[in-house]
């Protein structure tokens, strides 16, 4: 980008201000520490010049917004044709009472749905289940069968609402086409993405409902099956939200969703697909954490390193198989039960981090999340927050407005390499089913979360009214937070029960009977998910039949729980 005079001449500046300017300077008022790091350990420079980028080609590396490498974002426009879609995370109690939630955030100008579910509906079991008891709804929205589905959807039209969910294989998304088909709305006018990426929930939630090669052989069926069949729909999502969440860092939050994208693509074409017929509707989740710069880095270098991985390992031709399409939500673990107010602020510098990086959708934290879910109130809280930047700040007004920063660009290139570097040594282990399965993600993923706390505790890492600025009666619970009335649980397990009296046994066994044959067979699970749930199979006993054919799932080696 610069002539070899210009970075000479540049240089030479440079000496002079460094003894002129800057060593008196220094000899008076010392900096406040002798290094520098982002949050993830990278060196930051005291100043950044053409000669940190003296290496980069400004298309080669950083372009134009909607062209290859896509380093600026995948639309040309940015957010001047349409803002990113508002999409805040939702599921409590009850499917009623998830639904009046659904309404009202659609009211108050959210744009998308994204769905989660409580720990039960997460690991296949019903509500009824003794080992759920005193769990159902508390994380999230309970789903035993099609019947809690036809609940959080009604009144919402599946047509002109795009729904997240946020829930790996083919279980609930089963039931929400069987809804759809129930509705007589056809597949192709569906939109939405299904979270699916079995491979994060192995390692972060330490359980698998199979073991881990069925889970994500199960989980390539959904893609295969929606490329057909719902052809609008993203059917997976490369969870790095959790990755980071768990303690890793940016480069490894990228590295290793990338890894699982680099898996389930080559399981595909294994499959005999074509890349450019299913890598148009891969997409990924990411976190965006406090330290600013280096988060927009990481989204920049992330999308970068998809393009160049698509086109160039794959062979992909069809240029929107380069996109890579991200969700992104703010920081949960970086939310403090001290000083909970302080989390809005923590929240909206996230979520500026995302906008500038070029996100796609987004969900805003809010303040109250590290007690409860969200309150009505926090949660509207959090919507204006992204509404905020999106209508008054003006960062939405021009695309990838830090583009060609010294500092932002080298960021983006060393974030770049360390995913790089992460994902040859998963390929030197035969990628990331097998690095999983010898626990090599994990211990890394541990490593770096053992290496935050340590700094946190010894103070390198500050954390405003936690280890720093500190207040007596921080412990005290200063908001109103939502809690989940146990009357809930016990009207969700009647409804279960009713459930299973109404509904015809002898279809029922017919569709189970269907899942353990295909399971066994190897054949695409998607097909006969349906059919299991439109006989109102709840989603243990479709889970069950599927451990009888395949076996249950194991503990994830070194797995741990985020």
């Amino acid at each position: 980008m610069f002539k070899d005079e210009q970075l000479s001449s540049i240089a030479k500046v440079r000496e002079e201000w460094e003894l002129t300017v800057l060593r008196p300077i220094m000899e008076r008022w010392p900096e406040r520490k002798e290094e520098f790091l982002t949050q993830s350990g990278h060196p930051v420079k005291r100043v950044y010049t053409p000669e940190d980028i003296a290496d980069k080609d400004y298309v080669r590396d950083i372009s134009f917004p909607g062209w290859y490498p896509f380093t600026r974002g995948v639309f040309p426009t940015g957010y001047r044709a349409s803002l990113w879609t508002r999409r805040l995370i939702t599921g409590l109690a009850t499917p009623e009472e998830t639904n009046k939630r659904l309404k009202y955030l659609i009211e108050q100008g959210q744009t998308g749905l994204n769905i989660i579910f409580d720990n039960p509906t997460t690991n296949c079991l019903d509500s009824d289940n003794p080992l759920c008891e005193g769990e159902v709804g508390r994380d999230g929205v309970p789903c035993d069968t099609l019947r809690d589905v036809e609940v959080i959807m009604d009144g919402i039209d599946m047509r002109q609402v795009s729904t997240s969910i946020i829930h790996s294989g083919p279980f609930i998304l089963s039931m929400y086409l069987a809804l759809a088909e129930k509705r007589g709305v056809p597949f192709g006018e569906l939109r939405g993405t299904l979270q699916n990426d079995v491979l994060s929930q192995y390692y972060t939630v330490n359980m698998s409902v199979l073991g881990l090669r069925d889970g994500f052989r199960l989980s390539a069926d959904v893609v295969e099956y929606c490329r057909k069949h719902v052809p609008r729909w993203n059917p997976i999502s490369f969870v790095g939200y959790q990755i980071r969440e768990a303690g890793s860092t940016a480069a490894q939050e990228i590295a290793f969703a990338i890894g699982s994208a680099v898996a389930y693509s080559e399981e595909l074409v294994g499959r005999g697909m074509d890349v450019d017929d299913f890598a148009t509707r891969l997409s990924f989740m990411f976190n965006c954490h406090n330290d600013f710069f280096e988060e927009i880095c990481k989204l920049r270098a992330a999308r970068r390193l998809w393009a160049r991985i698509m086109k160039e390992r794959f062979g992909a031709r069809n240029p929107l198989s380069w996109l890579l399409r991200f969700h992104v939500q703010t920081a949960g673990s970086s939310l403090t039960a001290q000083q909970p107010i302080n989390n809005i602020i923590r929240t909206t510098i996230q979520a500026m981090a995302a906008v500038l990086g070029g996100t796609n959708s987004l969900h805003t934290n809010s303040m109250d999340e590290c007690y409860a879910l969200p309150s009505e109130y926090a949660a509207r809280t959090a919507l204006r927050t992204q509404q905020i930047i999106a209508y008054e700040s003006g960062v939405a007004n021009t695309v990838d407005p830090l583009a060609g920063s010294y500092f932002v660009e080298r960021l983006t290139d060393d974030i770049e390499e360390e995913a790089r570097e992460i994902l040859r040594k998963i390929d030197e282990m035969g990628g990331m089913v097998a690095a999983l399965e010898a626990g090599w993600v994990q211990r890394e993923i541990v490593r770096s979360a053992n290496e935050y706390h340590r700094k946190m505790r010894d103070g390198e890492i500050t954390v405003v009214g936690v280890n720093a600025f500190t207040e007596e009666g921080d412990e005290e619970v200063p908001l109103e937070i939502l809690r989940i009335d146990p009357a809930h649980e016990a009207h969700q397990v009647k409804m279960l029960r009713e459930v299973r009296e109404r509904r015809d046994e002898q279809a029922l066994r017919r569709a189970l009977d269907k899942v353990k044959e295909d399971a066994s067979a190897h054949r695409n699970i998607v097909p006969s998910c349906i059919e299991a749930a439109k006989a109102y199979a709840s989603i243990e006993e479709i889970s069950g039949a599927m451990k009888e054919a395949l076996g249950a799932g194991k503990e994830s080696k070194d797995a741990f729980i985020c």
